[in-house]
């Protein structure tokens, strides 16, 4: 078969296309190529084991403070907060920021306190004519914080292992000063549960294959590291406090370098938190998320969005041509081409991160992903919703 494709025989085939359908042919290839470069340069790296587990000595891993932003968590810290306090780690404290909680957090703190004394607990009063978001607290957090090695995360998150803070630590060290780490959501039931996966999953494909690609420039705050002295040379978030999100992201883009930044998505690395029951709140989070994308890098602007536009580009290409059937051989040999290669490197790198049963509906995702995404980033230039404290 594969005799018989000659340089004639391919100009034999382009002279029979009629220009519209040379037109999407074209696109069609066009958008196969932009995927070949991102799934086998960038995708592709997060399908690699991540570094050996950690089996050095105690003495050598630096103190670490865990800092972690609340507001109405008190269910959240009871449940979570003694996993993080009880981690296999020989020097750490964990400093909460209970920012405005209208619930028990407050008392649920004091308890754990007495239990745990490496636990350090500080507040934020409200004030009605002072409105915040999450950069406020995390800045008096960070403040608070005794060590020089700062591992973020947020109060409905756990960790994976015992040896979270172990498996983040091992990477701090010259001339490291950021580490982006894994956070996933918890498992549930529903069909809203695997979507909010699936698209935290690809979010990490991105992030964490660029930084390994040597071009850092975003990291979740649920599972984030970065050196206390890094935070204050840069100002902190003096640069977008003016926007609610960001926290993670666009401070991420600030300052992480190739040379100071790394990766860690080793399983007893991951956190997992407790992801939306609703889709309107799933809505309101991803568009929230969303509002921080204007003020990336141009270069970066470019990387993320030709990456779901050829994912269009491909499927819109190539449901006409196969509409068309005047060539259904060939187009269906490209598609199943992309959809071969595709599905090798989302299966590996789910395996990697630990992401069960949402392979299948990972690939009728990757068609609904950019439609969805071009209409939340729509419907925000339409409006300008006041964005919630996370």
């Amino acid at each position: 078969m594969l005799n018989n494709i000659t340089p004639l025989a391919v100009n034999d085939f382009i002279y029979q296309l009629t220009t519209y359908e040379l037109a999407f042919f074209s696109v069609l290839l066009f958008s196969i190529l932009v995927q070949l470069f991102y799934y086998f340069l960038v995708f592709i790296r997060v399908t690699a084991r991540s570094g050996k587990v950690y089996k050095g000595a105690d003495a050598d891993l630096p103190p670490v403070s865990v800092v972690i932003c609340a507001r109405n968590e008190e269910e959240n810290l009871e449940e979570f907060l003694p996993l993080i306090l009880e981690q296999q780690y020989p020097n750490f404290e964990v400093v909460v920021v209970d920012d405005c909680s209208e619930d028990d957090t407050d008392m649920v703190l004091r308890r754990l306190s007495a239990r745990y004394p490496h636990l350090k607990t500080t507040s934020i009063k409200p004030d009605l004519k002072f409105n915040h978001g999450k950069k406020l607290a995390l800045t008096l957090g960070i403040k608070a914080a005794s060590h020089e090695w700062l591992l973020l995360t947020d109060a409905d998150c756990k960790p994976h292992s015992e040896f979270w803070i172990r498996e983040m630590a091992k990477n701090f060290k010259s001339p490291n000063q950021m580490v982006l780490g894994y956070g996933g959501y918890m498992p549930a039931k529903g069909l809203l549960n695997r979507l909010i996966r699936i698209d935290a999953f690809y979010v990490a494909m991105q992030y964490l294959g660029f930084a390994k690609l040597g071009l850092p420039y975003m990291g979740v705050g649920r599972n984030l590291a970065y050196r206390k002295e890094l935070f204050f040379e840069n100002k902190g978030f003096a640069n977008h406090n003016h926007i609610p999100s960001g926290d993670d992201d666009l401070f991420v883009q600030q300052v992480a370098l190739k040379s100071n930044t790394t990766v860690e998505y080793g399983q007893m690395a991951h956190t997992r938190s407790v992801a939306n029951s609703s889709i309107k709140g799933w809505v309101r989070q991803k568009r929230r998320h969303l509002t921080t994308s204007p003020m990336y890098r141009k270069g970066i602007k470019v990387w993320l969005g030709l990456e779901p536009l050829s994912r269009l580009m491909f499927w819109t290409a190539g449901i006409v041509l196969l509409v068309n059937q005047n060539y259904l051989e060939v187009v269906g040999a490209i598609m199943l081409f992309r959809m071969l290669f595709v599905s090798i490197i989302l299966k590996i790198a789910m395996n990697r991160l630990n992401e069960r049963k949402i392979f299948l509906l990972s690939l009728a995702y990757d068609l609904f992903s950019p439609v969805c995404t071009a209409s939340l980033l729509l419907l925000n230039s339409f409006t300008k919703k006041r964005s919630k404290w996370r």
